[in-house]
This record gives C-alpha cells, sequence and structure tokens, in this order.
C-alpha cells in the first residue's frame, strides 16, 4: 500500500521559517541578556575598630616586680684622734657614802665541789658460775687453784674433832657479789658442826673478788666450794 503524503504536512518548505524565527529569538535573548541588571547586595562585615578595642581591652599589661634593695651596711663608728677637753664644772650637791664594813646579806656562797658518782649498772640476778660469760676470779687467777689454795692455808682443824677422829668433805655454797665481796654463806652438805664452823669461818675472811660480768656488766656469782677435812 503507498502512502500518500499531504503537501500542508510537508515541513521542507517551512524549513527557511523556522530558521529566520530562532535568530530572531536568540537576538532577542542576547539583547536581553546585555541589558540585565543586577542589584547591590549587602555583606555584613565585623568592624576592626570593635575588634582592635576589644584585644586592647583583654591585653594586661605585664610588669615585672623589681627586687628590694640590699639593706644597708652598718656604719662602722669613726674613731677620731681629737680629744675634747671639758671644763669639770659640775657641782655635785649629793654625798656619796660607802660603806666599808662587811655586809653577810651581799656574801656568795661558795659551795663545796662534789663530784658526781657514777653508778655503774649491775644485774641483780644470781647466776651460777658454770653459766656466767666472765667468771669471777680470785687474786687474778683461776678460783678452783687460787682460793683453793688461800682455803687451807688458814684452815685450823678442831680438837674436838681431832680428838673424836672426826673427818669428812663440808661443801659450802656463797655468793660473789658484785662488789667482790662474800656473802650469803650456806652449808650445803655437812659432817659435824666443828668442821661446819671452821669452813664457814676461814670463807667468810675471804679478801674480795674480781666480780664475774654478764654481757658487759657486774653480776652476782653463786659459787660452790668442798672444803676437806682430813686427819693424818
Amino acid at each position: 500500500m503507498e502512502l500518500k503524503k499531504s503537501p500542508k504536512a510537508d515541513l521542507e518548505n517551512k524549513k527557511l521559517l523556522f530558521t529566520e524565527i530562532g535568530l530572531i529569538v536568540t537576538l532577542l535573548v542576547i539583547l536581553f541578556a546585555f541589558e540585565w541588571k543586577t542589584s547591590e547586595t549587602k555583606v555584613a562585615t565585623l568592624d576592626t575598630g570593635v575588634v582592635a578595642q576589644i584585644a586592647e581591652e583583654e591585653m594586661v599589661p605585664i610588669t615585672t616586680e623589681e627586687p628590694p634593695a640590699p639593706p644597708e651596711a652598718p656604719k662602722q663608728p669613726v674613731v677620731s684622734d681629737i680629744i675634747d677637753i671639758v671644763d669639770d664644772d659640775v657641782i655635785i650637791e649629793e654625798e656619796i657614802l660607802i660603806n666599808t664594813e662587811d655586809d653577810n646579806t651581799l656574801g656568795v656562797d661558795i659551795k663545796d665541789y662534789v663530784e658526781e658518782e657514777i653508778v655503774e649498772e649491775v644485774i641483780e640476778e644470781e647466776i651460777p658460775f658454770a653459766i656466767i660469760e666472765e667468771k669471777p676470779t680470785f687474786n687474778g687467777g683461776d678460783p678452783a687453784v687460787e682460793f683453793q689454795k688461800w682455803v687451807y692455808s688458814r684452815l685450823e682443824y678442831p680438837e674436838v674433832a681431832r680428838d673424836n677422829n672426826i673427818q669428812g668433805r663440808v661443801i659450802i655454797s656463797f655468793l660473789v657479789d658484785t662488789d667482790g665481796s662474800i656473802k650469803d654463806i650456806k652449808v650445803l652438805r655437812g659432817v659435824d658442826p666443828s668442821l661446819d664452823n671452821e669452813a664457814v669461818r676461814v670463807i667468810a675472811g675471804s679478801p674480795k673478788w674480781t666480780p664475774g660480768k654478764q654481757r658487759n656488766k657486774p653480776a652476782k656469782v653463786r659459787f660452790t666450794f668442798p672444803i676437806v677435812f682430813q686427819l693424818r
């Protein structure tokens, strides 16, 4: 089927007309663009004067404190070599009486100097001879030897015991005190009252010992000593 085209619907004939219309519209747009005016816009700005004033108010001046001046050195007295002689024209109206007699109220008491006695610390408890740290000595030596010699050189055999042929071993206990003296003599085991009393008598007459020490302090030491009475 062949399509037929109407001459009125053919746009080729109106091509020139459309071109002219487009050029006219383009020119109008260009003219309108050249005539277009823009309105002035206000831009908010911060006044620099206000900022400067605020900055000036916030800035605090820096001050430096000066150190105090050093104190003045004391002035040395000036000694003058010039001696001013003043006339002695002062009149003393009152007489000054000086009493040359002794006055007991004005005396100064002079006390005798008494040297303070140094008391050495001691241990009061009794310590057996076997466990004392520093054992007491007699005449600078071992009591088992030196004290035995001293005792036997002074023993006197009682006549009653000799006549009755009494002999035996008397065991004596005594205390060597912190000052070296002999105290608290006891008969632990006796034989006869005559022998016991003789043993106590000799030991009671003992000179002072060198006291024993515990922790470098004088201490009381309990000592046990046997005395043998034997007839020969």
